[in-house]
């Protein structure tokens, strides 16, 4: 009788194990973040209601992520006055570092740091970074896995969007 209470509790617990959570898809509501910019203001993802917003995951140590940079100035000139914001969500443990990039590089846009929590980093099952997401003006998905903005085509389906 022992033994099969440890095997159905067993059991029991890789059933457990094995349940993930659904992995979040266009039309989903995106999660809420509250993250502080480089001068300590935090900012929540509801506070953004009513744009779109292009969400780049990244830090200051990743080298694919640093070569984006460039091109991603380049795409908020391009949509300057357009009905879109750009936030850039470090997941740097070095906070400073990432301070000091921003200022160094001149960054624009909202620029964040995760503070160590990665929540909604999980929610996208973010594995890699660099990682660019794309929201409507309600807080719902339009792309999980959003183009880089290095591709050309990013700058097309930016401009192709409803009410930009």
């Amino acid at each position: 009788m022992k033994n099969i209470l440890l095997i159905l509790l067993s059991l029991y617990c890789l059933a457990g194990m094995a349940q993930t959570q659904e992995p979040l898809k266009a039309g989903m509501a995106a999660p809420d973040f509250s993250y502080q910019d480089v001068n300590g203001k935090v900012v929540n993802l509801k506070d953004l209601r009513g744009k779109y917003v292009y969400i780049d995951i990244w830090a200051t140590w990743c080298t694919p992520c640093r070569g984006e940079l460039p091109f991603l100035q380049k795409l908020k000139q391009k949509m300057s006055g357009k009905n879109i914001v750009f936030v850039c969500i470090s997941c740097d443990k070095d906070v400073e570092a990432w301070k000091k990039m921003v200022k160094e590089y001149e960054l624009t846009g909202i620029q964040l740091n995760t503070g160590g929590d990665k929540n909604f980093m999980k929610a996208f099952g973010v594995r890699g970074i660099p990682r660019f997401i794309l929201l409507d003006p309600d807080g719902k998905i339009i792309h999980a896995e959003m183009t880089r903005p290095s591709q050309e085509e990013t700058l097309e389906s930016l401009m192709e969007l409803e009410g930009i």
